[in-house]
């Protein structure tokens, strides 16, 4: 009798047994997927407000230049607005943009990645050199516009502080017309472009390990080969990245220009604003937009290019 009785009672305390691992499995289980999913909305809902941001002031400014571009007074379908996009004076524009941004962006690439290896060399991680250097680049990246060209004109303008001193100090006067000239505009330009590229060019520099030169040279290998083979693939297509970046901030920065070339338009961001404001011909507003249209295509072409260099640096990651 007792015997009978025992398996149903182990089977009974097996089945029991189970189902109480069963339980304890999918308590903890379930717990985890109410977390994941908690996490997910979370992330979702924090990402919206960007999502709103970016649709805001990026696709819908976009997405109206390229339809004003096709569409002419009256609201109709159009390629009339394109027909001076290849006039004279607009590649001269173009090829003046595209020239000031190069230059730029390369004295600025240079000079920028120059100081950054010496930052690197000559301070601590985290000493006050470091810091300090940092928060005066992060500054005067961000300083450009009307402020930036007024701190020149009254620098160096045709009254300015330091061409006063200049002449009471040597004699000499400084060229009135300097800062509405290419050159002028070039050097106002390089005054954000290089605390840009420390910014930029600064981690990757930092990414470098003293090891790697040590284990080169325990190799039988030369500085040159260290720069060629080790260090020179790793920060090149950086570099590149950052040059390219650089190139497409300068291509459409319009304040600083505005304000020195008031008269002129030389550049295509100054082409786009004496279109817009000639009350005379209605088709010049369809004409701007053509011109910022293309402005967007030269961009994303450069940032499509920025984003292959980029994917090539992660390689070395």
């Amino acid at each position: 009798m007792t015997a009978a009785i025992t398996p149903k009672a182990g089977v009974i305390g097996g089945r029991n047994a189970r189902e109480a691992r069963g339980t304890r499995g999918n308590g903890p289980s379930a717990t985890s997927d109410f977390a994941t999913h908690r996490r997910e909305i979370g992330t979702f809902v924090v990402t919206i407000p960007f999502f709103a941001y970016t649709a805001c002031f990026l696709l819908a400014p976009t997405v109206i230049v390229i339809v004003g571009a096709f569409r002419n007074v009256d609201g109709g379908f159009t390629l009339n607005n394109f027909s001076k996009l290849f006039e004279a004076n607009t590649i001269a524009a173009f090829a003046t943009s595209i020239l000031v941004s190069v230059i730029s962006a390369l004295i600025g690439a240079v000079v920028g990645a120059v100081a950054s290896y010496a930052l690197v060399i000559g301070s601590k991680p985290n000493g006050l050199l470091r810091r300090m250097v940092s928060a005066i680049s992060s500054v005067l990246a961000q300083f450009g516009g009307v402020m930036l060209a007024f701190a020149f004109i009254a620098t160096i303008g045709i009254n300015g502080v330091g061409t006063m001193l200049i002449r009471q100090l040597t004699g000499l006067t400084v060229n009135p017309n300097w800062l509405s000239s290419l050159p002028g505009l070039i050097t106002v330009y390089c005054y954000f472009q290089i605390p840009l590229m420390i910014i930029i060019f600064l981690p990757a520099v930092d990414s470098i390990r003293p090891q790697w030169r040590e284990a080169c040279e325990s190799l039988g290998g030369n500085t040159f080969q260290y720069w060629t083979r080790v260090a020179g693939p790793i920060l090149v297509p950086r570099f590149l990245s950052a040059l390219l970046l650089l190139f497409a901030s300068a291509f459409s920065a319009y304040a600083t220009a505005a304000a020195l070339f008031s008269q002129r338009s030389i550049l295509v961001p100054l082409m786009i604003q004496g279109a817009m404001r000639n009350e005379m011909d209605p088709n010049q507003q369809g004409f701007a937009q053509v011109l910022a249209f293309a402005m967007i295509i030269v961009v994303a072409l450069v940032m499509m290019l920025s984003h292959a260099v980029e994917k090539k640096a992660g390689q070395w990651q």
